[in-house]
């Protein structure tokens, strides 16, 4: 909102019907709620209208609703691939400490609270922490062995880039939706790292309050 009141040519003149261009921004939903506005309408301010206008829409897409398909609980954003990149990739804590997942290796698990079997190709395993990409069971499409399953798994992070919703801020708790969750659960955690649209999360809970 701040952003749209600077915007607003700063007369507080009241032809809006408000005491101030800011508590005008505050009442604009759409596009058509500039009309209220008579200065905006000349042409030294008709960039501005634009600005605004592209502002409204992107907070208009903000506000869709994203729901968790099996647990119906709102999310704040769905959780996308990095670019050129299968899913979004996961920090996984293997509870099998002979597991020692080699980079390249596609394994199956299942990740602690979630009741699916997972699989992943490791990106790398470093310090008793592997970072995957979800894969799916190609075993069972072209006839090779089962992946070696490492048994339960926590799942640590989450990164990615926000697809649609908000953007949070580093340090927020926030409610998101990987795209790729087979059962599309709401899931939660901590931004850690924000830059544009890519975004790190951590401690992932499935409980999602």
């Amino acid at each position: 909102m701040s952003h749209i009141a600077k915007l607003l040519p700063g007369f507080n003149c009241g032809e809006c019907g408000h005491r101030s261009c800011r508590d005008f921004a505050a009442t604009l939903v759409d596009v058509r709620s500039l009309e209220r506005c008579p200065i905006l309408k000349q042409d030294r301010f008709c960039g501005r209208a634009e600005k605004i206008a592209e502002l409204l829409a992107a907070r208009t897409a903000e506000q869709e609703e994203i729901i968790g398909v099996m647990d119906g609980l709102h999310a704040d954003f769905t959780l996308g691939p990095l670019p050129g990149e299968p899913s979004c990739r996961e920090d996984l804590h293997p509870f099998n400490a002979k597991a020692d997942p080699k980079d390249g290796e596609v394994l199956r698990y299942r990740p602690l609270g979630c009741p699916i079997t997972h699989f992943a190709r490791i990106l790398r395993y470093e310090q008793g922490i592997a970072t995957v990409h979800l894969v799916g069971p190609v075993h069972l499409i072209n006839g090779s062995l089962m992946p070696r399953d490492i048994g339960i798994c926590m799942v640590v992070a989450f990164e990615g880039v926000i697809c649609k919703g908000k953007r949070p801020d580093v340090g927020e708790t926030v409610r998101f939706l990987p795209q790729h969750c087979m059962m599309q659960k709401v899931h939660s955690g901590v931004v850690v790292h924000s830059e544009g649209a890519r975004l790190r999360i951590e401690a992932i809970d499935l409980k999602v309050w």
